[in-house]
């Protein structure tokens, strides 16, 4: 049964609560990065207690995930890795059924580290990064709800979200963002416009769409801006919906759109905006979500925001928090 609006809050642990050990759950991928020992290695130094688990098989990340949360020693859980583990963390801590549950602290290790980079948590330094863990108060946010499953960043959906689905891995490690353009123009299919209708509070829409993107976080397919201006501890989120255009016109608004996100003049023409707390996709036929990177299908998806579910380590000089 999905958690209804308004989420309900629940107390910050007290130190006697929970203990001081953290645990670091590490991709199987980033296992044996030099840097990721020598993190952990120093904080161990300052007297930190860092246990490592790493991933071997599916549904590893969430098991070792609700495991910390049932375990009052822990009172930290480090998600390494992805936008998808970093999913999966979450999935599990509030999978648990725990009233107090471990802060969430993140080491980017994953091709696109989309909601690391929102936060403005550093990807290429494993040490600063951990370091916010033990160094930094771990601050409220939201988490987003669609379906019964849980996404900390953004859902998108449309011709990109086919794209990133249908782009080879390989192809994106050699030529990054243009992988996307070169997968998008050499299949037309793709690029046909879905069918859908939008409610929310205040807001209705049905049409014909090309993306859509509802967020928590700012960022999606490496570093595109699709929800620029959210906002991950204000309870809302941020709708953008690109409808349907002219077919000539498509390959200069893919190209901006993969260059400079929704926020481009080119695309921001043609955008549609909302913000609320809860949303309703609805389409005759299946529409595919990615999921902060795990694909979806449904012909309706209900996006709610749990808010101020999970407490996170965030860097000073971050602006995704208000």
């Amino acid at each position: 049964m999905a958690l209804k609006w308004p989420w309900r809050k629940l107390p910050l642990p007290s130190p006697a609560q929970r203990g001081d050990r953290l645990r670091l759950i590490l991709h199987a991928k980033a296992a044996m990065r030099h840097g990721v020992r020598v993190a952990v290695e120093r904080l161990r130094e300052q007297g930190h207690d860092i246990e490592v688990r790493v991933t071997w098989e599916p549904g590893d990340v969430e098991h070792f995930s609700e495991d910390a949360a049932r375990d009052y020693r822990f009172k930290t859980v480090v998600a390494a890795g992805g936008d998808g583990t970093v999913n999966a963390v979450v999935s599990g801590l509030l999978g648990s059924g725990e009233d107090y549950l471990p802060s969430l602290a993140i080491l980017p290790m994953g091709t696109a580290n989309d909601f690391a980079r929102a936060c403005s948590i550093p990807a290429d330094q494993p040490l600063a990064a951990l370091e916010l863990a033990v160094n930094e108060r771990a601050v409220p946010v939201d988490v987003g709800l669609v379906n019964n499953r849980y996404f900390l960043n953004v859902a998108t959906g449309g011709f990109g979200t086919d794209i990133t689905v249908n782009t080879p891995s390989e192809l994106k490690k050699v030529l990054g963002r243009a992988a996307y353009l070169l997968t998008g123009l050499s299949q037309p299919s793709s690029i046909s416009a879905r069918q859908a209708s939008i409610e929310g509070p205040d807001f209705s829409w049905s049409g014909g769409f090309l993306a859509l993107a509802v967020g928590n976080g700012r960022f999606a397919g490496g570093g595109v801006p699709m929800c620029e201006h959210a906002i991950i501890n204000n309870g809302k989120f941020e709708l953008s919906i690109l409808p349907e255009i002219t077919y000539a016109d498509i390959p200069n608004v893919l190209v901006n759109l993969l260059d400079f996100g929704f926020g481009s003049e080119v695309v921001e023409a043609h955008m549609v905006r909302a913000q609320a707390h809860e949303f309703t996709v609805r389409s005759e036929t299946p529409l595919q979500i990615n999921l902060d990177g795990e694909p979806m299908e449904s012909t309706s998806f209900h996006f709610e925001v749990l808010s101020q579910a999970i407490r996170l380590h965030l860097p000073p000089e971050t602006d995704i928090i208000r």
